[in-house]
């Protein structure tokens, strides 16, 4: 979505720090394609042009001289960046949270409170699910596939048509003091009109919810400032989720405009898959919008992803890491989201360039492995060296499930090759959860730097 504006704040940073002297024509050079890029994202005309006016004072700001001006201006850049974005305000949840979710017709709250709940539930909550959008006929059926598949706790009603009687369902009533988290998707309509401003005051008034969150698609752009400013009317709004950020041109817009109206965005969404959610942290999107990388977010992609428990860590340790354990890690890696969208998180390797077709190739691999390991026995999953001392067995395996012989050999090389990469790494630190020093870091590079052999 902001590719645009990532390439052309990196050349902006590196015009001024490649630069011999900070000339007017270099300065409103740059300033003229950051306004441009600034608008093609949304961004409102009038803080696109408080934005030049900082960045111009600050390039001829007299009292800095030679390389301090060009840290100065650069420093300048990103702080008006975070500036227009507003603050970073996180969502902090109690020991027990009702929260509700509200929104127009196509903002994805139903695809939103799934996530969120994994996401959350990921990270030790109690979580449950309730389905209060009785209008919109597919709705109670979505949230029940997604909480099934996700293994969500939910509760849904397709019988009753009144969301306030779903809500004092005597066996929902019961059974909700279980959770520590409970979140409620309401029901939507094409605009903010009198049946759903009357239907929200109700459930507002019967449910009394501990925070209630607008969840709005980042194609409205600007227009996310009269609707936070509508919702924030009718009902007390605590804060606002973001979602459809990948595929919007106007996302630019929606960030600002929330910015503008002090609504703190709490979670921005960037994909279909359940793990397409991350707290919006200004800070950290400035920083991969100029190339920086965002190691913080995506370690917290990762607690999403696999979960945040030591038990985890545990598996991870040689003596543990079984061949079945090799490939379920591969599988939990892969619902990160493709390559494109992890490299944008890794300092410097924002611009490297992913060969087409390596996720999807990597995908159909670890499909292949699942039907490999079904073939084989107990033995030979608790044993797999077996298979090398053995090469009849490989034949036999690959038979069996439908794959070539090197499909089970490269298995097999890449298993060991990791085992022994876990294995070197908690020799070199004697606590392998603690991770490594840089140092120890370039030493393991450099020993298995044959990875990319492997089709890593």
């Amino acid at each position: 979505m902001f590719e645009k504006l990532s390439e052309i704040l990196k050349k902006a940073t590196n015009r001024i720090a490649n630069a011999l002297f900070l000339d007017k024509n270099l300065v409103e050079s740059i300033i003229k394609d950051l306004q441009r890029a600034l608008i093609e994202a949304d961004v409102n005309v009038s803080l696109v042009k408080e934005f030049s006016e900082k960045i111009r004072k600050a390039a001829y700001d007299e009292r800095i001289k030679g390389l301090e001006k060009k840290e100065h201006l650069i420093k300048v850049l990103y702080d008006e960046l975070m500036n227009i974005l507003g603050k970073k305000e996180e969502l902090v949840l109690g020991k027990e949270e009702v929260i509700m979710l509200v929104g127009l017709y196509g903002s994805g709250k139903t695809t939103t409170i799934a996530k969120l709940g994994n996401y959350y539930q990921k990270r030790g909550r109690k979580v449950i699910l309730i389905g209060l959008d009785t209008h919109r006929p597919a709705a109670s059926e979505q949230l029940k596939q997604l909480s099934e598949k996700n293994k969500i706790a939910y509760f849904i009603d397709e019988n009753e048509k009144d969301p306030l009687k779903v809500w004092k369902n005597p066996d929902l009533q019961k059974n909700i003091k279980r959770y520590d988290l409970v979140l409620i998707d309401s029901a939507g309509r094409h605009s903010l009109d009198k049946d759903l401003i009357s239907e929200l005051k109700a459930l507002n008034k019967e449910i009394k919810p501990t925070k209630t969150i607008l969840v709005m698609p980042a194609d409205i752009g600007q227009a996310a400032k009269k609707q936070a400013k509508d919702f924030s009317s009718v009902i007390p709004i605590s804060g606002i989720i973001i979602t459809r950020m990948d595929s919007s041109a106007k996302g630019g817009g929606a960030l600002t405009a929330c910015a503008e109206t002090k609504a703190p965005v709490f979670f921005i969404t960037n994909g279909e898959k359940i793990n397409d959610i991350e707290e919006f942290n200004p800070k950290s999107f400035v920083s991969r919008l100029l190339g920086m990388g965002d190691l913080e977010t995506l370690i917290e992609k990762v607690k999403t992803a696999v979960g945040d428990k030591k038990q985890d860590l545990k598996k991870l340790e040689s003596d543990l890491f079984t061949i079945e354990e090799f490939v379920d890690q591969a599988k939990k890696v892969g619902d990160l989201g493709g390559l494109e969208k992890i490299k944008s998180f890794i300092p410097g390797f924002s611009s490297a360039k992913i060969p087409e077709g390596l996720l999807e190739n990597q995908e159909k691999r670890i499909e292949k492995w699942e039907h490999i390991i079904k073939s084989m026995t107990p033995e030979e999953r608790k044993n797999p060296e077996l298979l090398e001392k053995q090469t009849s067995r490989i034949s036999r395996i690959a038979k069996g499930s439908g794959v070539n012989t090197s499909d089970v050999r490269l298995m097999l090389k890449q298993y060991n090759l990791l085992k022994e990469f876990l294995k070197t790494g908690k020799k070199m630190d004697g606590d392998f959860s603690k991770g490594l020093s840089q140092k120890q870091l370039l030493k393991l590079a450099k020993k298995f730097g044959k990875f990319k052999n492997l089709g890593f």
